[in-house]
């Protein structure tokens, strides 16, 4: 069915294929756990605590965190359930806005995935080479090979790969909450190494803010999937906000944990927090079991990632805006040849960050964080828009305090933007650079006809 912002924008032709209705809510909660527990909250504890040199306020700052993920999603999650198609913000923002700023969004999704999951995949490789295995390898190589594993989940159909970021998930929970037990099981400090802590400064506290905020990155990973979950008006909903209350618990829990084992100074000295505080427990031989834990963590979110990828371009292609055989679906449900492309598109990055190993692999592990601002600055906006161009349309559920928390999402995905543009202006131009390829492929797009 043909939306009315797409006639009236003059959408091209929409492909007809559909997403096989595979999943249920344990599925959509098991996606958001997926796509926010990462690396993220084993290295970023001690950039927080560098910023806010105190135990009560790094436990106050990763609780804000997730009230302000919980707000950001509002708008996106109201969009989300009255607009339940396939791949992610596109879709919701192409009702809005029509094809082109649809696009324009879809093209910053597909690229922030795209880099993130090379990045995710290299540091994969990196965490296996920790436990002594394939150390004679590029890290690039090892990542090339999770994704074809990845690759050959996603191929064999949605189902399969569904399961295995069910366990994945669960896997990666569970270990967070024995690891959280054991921190807690173990009674004093003395052999923990003493530091003196930080002083407070409003730059390291900006740079623990932004860590925080990408350390709940991912919350928005249930809308991908919006055609294969049962009844998605309401499992979106569900999912969304019982995964961020979920991950909110257990950041607070794990930042308590080591709080509990290492002092404020010693953790705001600390590149892999979680690691240390075991090490203090555990002995060395801890690394071993908080590297795995890493493994698996990193290997879920990248597995998602991939499925979330061709999704969005499934969507894309689906709506006339790529090539038709990109919304080709397999009879086990996969979105075959848009799997290839994320594959092959993935794999480039990978091998492009391996031979650069310089100033452009650091460029190229921060390019994609503006991305993500735009983008739910964009749904936060385009909440607001649909209620007035369309006010009678069904809405599952509607933000709380409308219209508030749209006006909050964008003011901090702006205040965020602003933010990495002060801070990083040379990779802000590159960003902008690449953001601004959405435009000729556009273009492209409408005069090759793909419709």
């Amino acid at each position: 069915m043909t939306s009315s912002a797409e006639a009236k924008f003059g959408s091209p032709h929409r492909v007809q294929a559909r997403l096989l209705r595979l999943f249920g809510l344990g599925f959509g909660l098991a996606v958001v756990l997926g796509g926010v527990i990462g690396s993220g909250i084993m290295r970023n504890p001690g950039v927080v605590a560098a910023g806010f040199p105190s135990p009560a306020l790094v436990l106050l700052v990763w609780l804000i965190g997730g009230v302000v993920v919980t707000i950001d999603a509002m708008p996106t999650v109201e969009l989300g359930a009255a607009i339940p198609e396939a791949g992610g913000p596109y879709p919701l923002a192409t009702r809005v806005f029509g094809p082109f700023w649809g696009f324009v969004v879809g093209w910053a999704d597909w690229l922030q995935l795209a880099i993130s999951t090379g990045f995710i995949t290299v540091a994969f490789g990196e965490y296996v080479q920790r436990l002594g295995w394939f150390t004679t390898l590029n890290p690039g190589v090892i990542a090339i090979g999770l994704v074809a594993v990845c690759g050959v989940l996603n191929g064999v159909g949605a189902k399969a790969s569904g399961v295995s970021q069910d366990v994945g998930s669960a896997v990666k929970g569970v270990g967070l909450v024995i690891l959280v037990a054991v921190l807690f099981l173990f009674h004093g400090k003395a052999t923990a190494v003493a530091a003196p802590a930080p002083i407070f400064s409003w730059g390291a506290a900006a740079v623990a803010m932004r860590a925080i905020y990408g350390a709940y990155g991912g919350w928005q990973s249930a809308i991908y999937f919006s055609e294969e979950v049962n009844n998605p008006e309401t499992a979106i909903v569900r999912a969304t906000f019982g995964g961020i209350a979920l991950v909110t618990s257990l950041y607070l829990l794990v930042n308590a944990a080591v709080l509990h084992v290492l002092p404020i100074g010693a953790l705001a000295n600390s590149t892999l927090a979680a690691a240390d505080a075991a090490k203090v427990v555990l002995g060395p031989s801890s690394g071993v079991v908080v590297t795995a834990l890493a493994i698996v963590a990193v290997a879920t979110l990248a597995n998602l990632q991939i499925m979330e990828h061709s999704r969005n371009t499934f969507a894309m292609a689906r709506n006339g805006l790529l090539p038709p055989r990109l919304a080709q679906v397999s009879k086990s449900g996969a979105p075959q040849f848009s799997l290839l492309l994320v594959l092959f598109s993935v794999i480039l990055i990978i091998a492009g960050a391996a031979l650069a190993k310089g100033k452009l692999y650091e460029i190229l592990l921060n390019l994609y964080a503006p991305m993500a601002m735009v983008i739910f600055f964009m749904l936060a906006l385009g909440a607001l828009v649909l209620r007035r161009q369309a006010p009678h349309l069904k809405r599952p559920y509607r933000m709380p305090f409308y219209p508030l928390p749209a006006l909050l999402s964008m003011a901090i995905n702006l205040a965020l933007l602003a933010l990495f543009l002060i801070s990083d202006w040379k990779t802000a131009i590159f960003s902008a650079l690449f953001l601004a390829g959405a435009v000729p492929l556009y273009a492209l797009g409408r005069w090759r006809g793909w419709r």
